[in-house]
């Protein structure tokens, strides 16, 4: 059991959740102020994606992620940075028998592009999803190959930025192992990713399992969605790791109640501290991540 909790809140994510809950964050004053918020809940590390303002839609502009990455270290508030790198993976099969008649869903772009706002901004740590899954049961695909992983691996070290290897499924975890045996990768971080159609299921066998598989001394976090965000929270410190919580992953407080970055925050601080534990502050989680400060 993991006494000393590192706590990440992911305050906005890429899904559809504009318009289903009034207070998604959109801008990047609104992300910023997210995290700001979650980190005065007592998160350790706030996760950031960034949208564009106008629509709502998932971005990958270096300008938004360079305006919130700012708004943070400019505020009296330790947070560390997470910020994404999935963005770039996405395939929207073509219906029916056009399947190369991709979707206007489809953002699909290199290893290398996915990492611009990460070599340009340097956050602590950031995102390496790591293999290709089907997104629901529609046509999009998330697309992510060896090659692709191995080239963002390689960058992600030569920048000196933390890897938090996105596992959404048993073979990710095969396939992220094998990039340490062929060492393009040092000392990263474990995320696991469970309950998104169709990956991995949120359940206490599952997340055993891949824990179990883990490289030994792994520094890991396990995250559910929806109604199986705080069950998570509960089953990952249990099994030794650190947790996840935050709008991307889940927008209830309770039945029909919304819940905001730091609601969701401090429900998982209770958790954890009726467990037992607490949850580590921004420098405790650096000392225990191994990070290079940025500050």
């Amino acid at each position: 059991m993991n006494y000393e909790v590192i706590v990440t809140c992911a305050v906005t994510g890429a899904g559809d959740t504009v318009g289903k809950h009034p207070s998604i964050p959109v801008s990047p004053k609104e992300i910023a102020s997210a995290a700001i918020e979650a980190a005065k809940a007592g998160a350790t590390v706030a996760h950031c994606h960034v949208r564009d303002p106008r629509t709502g839609k998932p971005s990958r502009d270096v300008a938004l992620y360079r305006e919130v990455v700012e708004r943070i270290r400019e505020s009296d508030t330790d947070v560390i940075i997470n910020l994404t790198a999935g963005m770039g993976g996405d395939l929207e099969i073509g219906r029916g028998e056009q399947p190369l008649e991709f979707g206007v869903g489809t953002d699909l772009v290199g290893p290398l592009e996915r990492l611009k706002h990460v070599e340009e901004l340097l956050p602590e740590i950031c995102t390496l999803d790591c293999g290709t899954l089907n997104f629901g049961d529609g046509d999009f695909i998330y697309v992510s190959t060896p090659a692709q992983l191995r080239a963002g691996a390689k960058r992600i070290t030569e920048l000196g930025v933390k890897a938090e290897l996105e596992i959404f499924d048993t073979g990710h975890l095969w396939f992220a192992k094998q990039m340490l045996k062929e060492g393009l990768l040092e000392d990263p971080l474990f995320q696991l990713c469970l309950g998104i159609p169709w990956g991995a299921p949120a359940d206490t066998t599952t997340m055993k399992a891949m824990a179990d598989n883990l490289p030994a001394g792994a520094t890991w976090a396990g995250f559910g969605i929806g109604r199986m965000q705080m069950p998570m929270v509960a089953q990952a410190m249990l099994l030794g790791g650190n947790v996840r919580v935050g709008l991307e992953d889940n927008i209830w407080l309770d039945r029909g109640v919304h819940a905001s970055n730091g609601q969701l925050v401090e429900r998982a601080v209770e958790i954890i501290e009726r467990l037992g534990g607490r949850a580590l502050t921004p420098a405790e989680g650096r000392a225990k991540m191994n990070l290079r400060s940025r500050w």
